[in-house]
């Protein structure tokens, strides 16, 4: 009982958390409906980490949820009162009006069919029959047994929902069972709803993570790179209405759903991908922000080396220069390029930042120091200077990389738009 009480107490002060983690949903008001999954004790985590983003977050459940989660623990979670029952439509029309988002989930099939016929006999299938007659953005997240899932009949529910606006969040398919969604793949699909689309019609094409080189078929040559800056670039240029292609190396992480990922391991087949996706289509924005390795084995064995060898002599050559030909293909392509020193001066920093732009005929380099602590690979964090034709345009200290990326498409977007 003590650990049940301390849980609901941790959740209990939304000041606390609001803004915790940013402000992408500053200003909005999300509508959490929590029906009779088991999934539900899941909604409670999730209307903090929408609440942690900035959002209000009010909370409507179904008969079965409350059997599951006590609506005490989401007004706890939330510090708003939770609707539980039809009351004249005071609640549910309020709900369905005066907000800016829906968030239906977890969604039970029951619940799902229900709406796409128009029936309104609940108060979360009332607030999503007022959402869908206020043309208010609704994003459904179906948790079900897997065969009910793919029953004909709910196969075309899903499809008349989305037919008819709705967002669709797909679940994760485990032992036989369409299971809740990770918690940051549903906050992606409220923020891309809720998104200023400022980058809408532009063409990004991104880099990201470490490339690896063959000494034999199980040993390689490689770098740190965590690949999260470039993920992270990719996924708030997508987030912002910009068409994305991302080029992946190894990376520690894996970019949402709806961006378009091309994979690949060694530097030249980075170089590859970017020449032909260059030549393929009109880029207005190249970001290189992966990490090829500047070097390769000069005669990569086909065979494993036996550690028993003793002693080997390991040639190494350089490897090409991704950035270098980006300008020689597509000229009219926004270069933006990054520089990693390690444990030198600010203004050494800047200044090879500078060299760098011009040598590689770059619109904008983004150098850092991955000397420093917290800065660099594998850290979530970032301490970048940006230079530009004409110097240092800005300093973004030690801040998540997260909002480094958005700052960073804030000065794109600004280029772009004095062209």
């Amino acid at each position: 009982m003590l650990i049940f009480i301390f849980n609901i107490m941790k959740y209990s002060d939304k000041e606390l958390i609001r803004g915790s983690k940013g402000d992408d949903l500053i200003n909005k008001k999300i509508t959490l409906c929590i029906t009779g999954s088991i999934a539900a004790y899941r909604s409670v985590d999730l209307a903090r980490e929408l609440i942690r983003l900035g959002a209000e977050v009010y909370v409507v459940m179904s008969d079965a949820a409350k059997e599951i989660v006590h609506p005490y623990v989401l007004e706890w979670a939330t510090g708003n009162s939770v609707v539980t029952e039809l009351t004249g439509g005071v609640e549910h029309v309020a709900l369905g009006t005066k907000t800016d988002l829906i968030l239906i989930a977890p969604c039970t099939a029951n619940t799902l069919a229900k709406i796409a016929s128009g029936i309104s006999d609940t108060p979360v299938t009332a607030v999503a029959s007022v959402a869908l007659g206020s043309q208010i953005p609704i994003i459904i997240v179906p948790t079900m047994h897997g065969p009910m899932y793919k029953n004909r009949a709910i196969i075309e529910a899903i499809e008349k929902l989305k037919s008819m606006g709705v967002i669709i969040v797909e679940p994760k398919f485990e032992e036989n069972k369409a299971k809740f969604p990770e918690l940051d793949e549903i906050v992606f699909n409220v923020l891309n709803a809720l998104y200023e689309k400022d980058l809408k019609g532009l063409n990004f094409l991104v880099t990201a993570g470490g490339t690896i080189e063959y000494i034999d078929p199980v040993r390689i040559i490689t770098n740190k790179s965590s690949g999260k800056m470039g993920v992270y670039i990719a996924e708030e240029a997508y987030l912002r209405g910009a068409n994305v292609t991302l080029i992946l190396g190894r990376s520690t992480i894996k970019p949402k759903h709806g961006i378009r990922v091309i994979e690949i391991e060694r530097t030249e087949d980075m170089l590859n991908m970017v020449l032909n996706e260059l030549r393929t289509l009109n880029y207005h924005v190249f970001i290189a922000a992966g990490a090829p390795a500047d070097f390769k084995a000069k005669d990569p064995k086909s065979y494993k080396i036996d550690s028993r060898t003793g002693n080997i002599i390991l040639e190494l050559e350089p490897t090409p220069k991704i950035v270098e030909h980006v300008k020689k293909i597509s000229r009219n392509t926004l270069l933006v390029a990054f520089k990693a020193e390690y444990n030198i001066s600010d203004d050494m920093l800047v200044k090879k930042a500078k060299e760098y732009l011009d040598l590689v005929n770059a619109d904008l380099v983004i150098a850092n120091d991955v000397g420093r602590a917290n800065a660099g690979f594998n850290v979530d964090t970032n301490e970048v200077f940006i230079v530009g034709k004409q110097g240092l345009i800005t300093h973004i200290p030690l801040s998540p990389k997260k909002v480094i990326a958005k700052k960073i498409l804030n000065i794109v977007k600004e280029m772009i738009n004095k062209e």
